[in-house]
């Protein structure tokens, strides 16, 4: 179980605190001062031996478990690197009203990131299967104000039910209901839906954007909304990891036939924009 002690408790101190203040202000395109922020920040999480951390981050206040969670570690201590591009994509374009599906929501980084931008009115799903991770993610929700963010604890696929979702124990967020990249003798039983049935019951008639993160499963998805969903539904963004070598569909020329362009590349994504 995720502690739940008021927020605050393990706010950093001494040397550990010194260390994020530091890695913070590393520039992100120096390769030396991301050796750099590697070599700090394991020796933080060394000193930490266990222990949480409580931060703002992105103007929202979290808990953070820098263990065996890589989007853990590089918010802590490195935010400055954690997808800058995609997130300055959406602060440009979201309006104050967005409506945000973040799927494979993990602790809550983008959700909460886009929350603390956009205004009362805005509408954010952070989705997230496992119930540890699961955990967190309703923490640090709970910590904020905003009251646009709501947790669903569920996978999102191609089909409706249970399904085996692989665990990684090394890194949380490599987690998927595919076995690529996982540890082969974790899993863990979950319920699913599809994200048609997921807009139905939350009654999402719009979209304004995805974040879709989760591990190369992302094709499973897209395919039976795009052909499903009607065009009313069909987010104007799109930010997708980029796991070419695990969809089993070519999804960049899928998504082209609906009326997607690529407008942007990182290390990590792929971002779309419908014309």
């Amino acid at each position: 179980m995720t502690d739940t002690s008021p927020y605050g408790t393990y706010a950093p101190t001494g040397l550990v605190a010194r260390i994020a203040e530091r890695t913070q202000k590393l520039p992100e395109q120096s390769w030396r001062a991301r050796r750099m922020a590697m070599f700090l920040r394991r020796l933080a999480i060394s000193m930490l031996r266990g222990r949480p951390l409580d931060v703002e981050r992105y103007g929202a206040r979290m808990r953070l478990h820098p263990y065996n969670n890589n989007c853990e570690k590089k918010v802590l201590f490195t935010p400055q690197f954690f997808d800058p591009q995609e997130r300055a994509l959406l602060k440009q374009r979201l309006p104050e009203d967005a409506v945000f599906l973040d799927i494979g929501a993990n602790i809550g980084a983008y959700a909460l990131f886009v929350a603390a931008f956009t205004g009362p009115r805005a509408r954010i799903l952070a989705v997230e299967p496992q119930p540890d991770v699961f955990d967190r993610l309703t923490f640090n929700i709970g910590q904020n104000p905003f009251g646009t963010v709501k947790a669903i604890a569920c996978a999102v696929a191609d089909k409706s039910g249970e399904l085996t979702l692989f665990i990684d124990p090394r890194n949380r967020g490599e987690s998927s209901v595919k076995i690529v990249g996982t540890h082969k003798n974790a899993t863990l039983r979950v319920p699913a839906v599809t994200l048609v049935e997921l807009c139905r019951s939350e009654r999402i008639e719009r979209i304004d954007a995805i974040k879709l993160d989760v591990e190369g499963a992302e094709d499973l998805i897209l395919e039976p909304f795009l052909r499903d969903a009607p065009a009313s539904l069909l987010p104007s963004l799109l930010v997708i990891e980029n796991g070419a070598d695990q969809w089993q569909i070519d999804l960049p020329s899928l998504l082209n036939k609906y009326g997607y362009r690529q407008i942007a590349r990182t290390r990590l994504n792929l971002m779309f924009e419908r014309q």
